[in-house]
């Protein structure tokens, strides 16, 4: 079975570029969704979450914070709002950003700041969607 090739895009940078992945697991919006060589033509739009892309027994955790994910012809393409390596996230940090998530949507539904609202769920989700990367990643 041949591989499949995966580009992950952000805005700031070309996160990975990998040839011979054999199972590609992303967040979509409606649901988690697996990728394999073969696959047929796809475009979805992609939840904060984990990417996870496997080659073999070895495996790779990049985390998504939304954007878009294309197959076509074994290529796969995400083009997301922000992404990183598992090895990249900084566990405390995103403790610290939950946290002042929590802290902010707390405030903001006291004071019914609706754009508040909204800005503290996306950078809960963000927080969120990191935390599970890193958990992914130790677990194998």
């Amino acid at each position: 079975m041949a591989g499949l090739t995966l580009t992950v895009v952000s805005p700031e940078r070309e996160v990975l570029r990998e040839d011979g992945v054999t199972l590609i697991l992303a967040p979509s919006v409606d649901g988690q969704l697996g990728i394999l060589p073969r696959h047929a033509p796809l475009i979805t739009q992609l939840a904060p979450g984990t990417l996870e892309l496997r080659r073999g027994a070895d495996s790779q955790h990049f985390s998504i914070t939304g954007g878009f994910l294309e197959v076509m012809n074994d290529t796969v393409t995400v083009l997301a709002d922000a992404s990183e390596s598992a090895s990249e996230i900084s566990r405390e940090r995103a403790e610290a950003a939950r946290e002042a998530a929590l802290r902010d949507l707390d405030a903001a539904r006291r004071t019914h700041d609706d754009v508040m609202t909204t800005q503290a769920r996306l950078a809960l989700l963000r927080a969120l969607a990191r935390l599970r990367t890193v958990e992914r990643s130790q677990r194998g």
